[in-house]
């Protein structure tokens, strides 16, 4: 497990190998979520990025006799 500090002015640093084993660079966005005393940061990307993810996904739908 990786541990980091908070300085002075509430800032910590992401360690390097996790930086980059999910790909975060300068200037990315990051979602900061809460759950009781945990703290996650979730990266956002953008929606340009998922152009291509779902190629080749059916999109046929079985529907009942009646709801066509």
């Amino acid at each position: 497990m990786r541990t980091v500090t908070i300085s002075s002015k509430f800032q910590i640093v992401i360690p390097k190998e996790i930086r980059n084993s999910i790909g975060l660079h300068v200037g990315a966005k990051l979602e900061v979520l809460t759950y009781g005393s945990r703290i996650e940061l979730v990266p956002i990307h953008p929606m340009r990025t998922l152009k291509g993810a779902f190629k080749g996904i059916s999109t046929s739908i079985s529907r009942e006799e009646d709801r066509v």
